[in-house]
């Protein structure tokens, strides 16, 4: 609540009952339970808590009955419409950096008494059969994704970049860009506002630019790594021919990591040659990714090579960690867009006008990073824990 109480309120002062921090902090609880499905199921939910529950908040309290009140579901839609989006993120991605820095407790989420839950059964399992390499630096990824259906004021399409951590999944922090297009100058200015020095960041081959490498490198003092195909052709061509070769002769620099599970086998051969600025600003590494994938029989059925570039020199990442980083950085694909679009329905949102669409987006990674930070690797099954505890709570 102190987050969101740095939230600046549009709203007219004259005749106002609901402060914005309570508004913001019902939807993100509502969020966490309900996933933010539409504005009508957040207040529905807020609509049912308890009176201990309001008046810890600070609620409205009405001055002839003396009861605690919410605001009504036109309020919620009104106050979500015209909202400081990018105030709204940065206090949930400050919120987020005080949670892994543990300035502030960890969010508790109560499990359901009985055998470990599939997913958290996995997660335990593969960190037990495919183990970090020692020495990883902090990393996170970066990633643009469409929010269908809802428009800007100039008729575009809403997209969001957001960065999330390799290690624990969060939500770092998130911004909207005008179109795909301008993806790249969305993360350079997304990056200034996260504490990323000294971390790992992951980014597509649409960011692969010399801007951005000396932001990270320069400015931000980091490091990236960087994929690079037609959008950089001399790069691309020069890493390809530092690289080339049979695979006796790579040897040395050399680490192949296999896994064997969702109906698939996938096998990762990475090979890495020390390079400098002359390739690319900053660049330290550069590094020949293979993909081949097959089915369970052992048969490969395809195979995909890519280039890429990363400012961290060799004491400092060996061809096991690129291999990690590259992999954890589809982190944001499996543990974001797939959450959201299929765990909270994001896609089959409604809501359509003024910044209502960003906000519940900001508030559904709100509540993926809570999961989260709670040590919840199933978020459907953490949302389900939670809205029991809630409704034994009222009762």
């Amino acid at each position: 609540m102190r987050r969101l109480a740095t939230v600046p309120d549009h709203r007219s002062p004259c005749g106002l009952r609901h402060r914005l921090v309570v508004i913001l902090t019902l939807t993100a609880c509502a969020t966490l339970v309900v996933g933010g499905d539409s504005i009508v199921a957040i207040w529905q939910w807020a609509a049912r808590t308890a009176q201990p529950v309001l008046e810890r908040l600070d609620a409205y309290r009405d001055p002839f009955t003396g009861r605690f009140v919410v605001p009504s579901e036109k309020t919620f839609r009104r106050v979500l419409t015209d909202l400081d989006a990018n105030a709204l993120d940065a206090a949930i991605s400050g919120y987020v950096a005080d949670v892994v820095r543990r300035a502030v407790p960890v969010p508790q989420i109560p499990d359901t008494p009985g055998p470990v839950e599939r997913e958290q059964r996995r997660a335990a399992g593969r960190q037990l059969t495919h183990p970090a390499p020692a020495g990883l630096l902090p990393a996170a990824a970066l990633d643009g994704k469409a929010c269908r259906g809802a428009r800007i004021e100039q008729g575009g399409r809403v997209f969001l970049v957001g960065a999330i951590s390799h290690e624990h999944g969060v939500i770092l922090g998130q911004c909207r860009l005008a179109d795909k297009r301008g993806e790249g100058p969305a993360a350079r200015a997304l990056l200034p506002q996260l504490e990323v020095a000294g971390m790992v960041l992951t980014l597509d081959a649409l960011h692969s630019t010399k801007a951005t490498a000396r932001l990270i490198t320069e400015r931000l003092q980091a490091h990236y790594i960087l994929i690079v195909k037609g959008n950089q052709p001399l790069a691309r061509a020069a890493a390809q021919a530092l690289l080339a070769g049979p695979d006796a002769e790579w040897a040395d620099s050399t680490a192949i990591d296999c896994d064997r599970g969702h109906g698939r086998t996938e096998r990762r051969t990475i090979r890495t040659a020390s390079t400098d600025d002359a390739l690319f600003p900053g660049a330290r590494q550069a590094f020949r990714l293979r993909r081949d994938v097959g089915d369970l029989d052992g048969v490969w059925t395809s195979k995909e090579i890519v280039y890429g570039i990363t400012s961290l020199p060799a004491d400092l990442a060996g061809p096991a960690h690129l291999n990690h980083y590259e992999r954890a950085h589809w982190g944001v694909e499996t543990r974001e867009h797939y959450v959201r679009d299929v765990t909270f329905r994001e896609d089959h949102s409604q809501v359509r006008t003024g910044t209502a669409r960003r906000a519940l987006a900001s508030f559904r990674n709100l509540a993926i990073s809570t999961a989260r930070l709670a040590d919840r690797a199933n978020i459907a099954h953490a949302r389900r824990d939670h809205h029991d505890a809630f409704a034994v709570y009222n009762i």
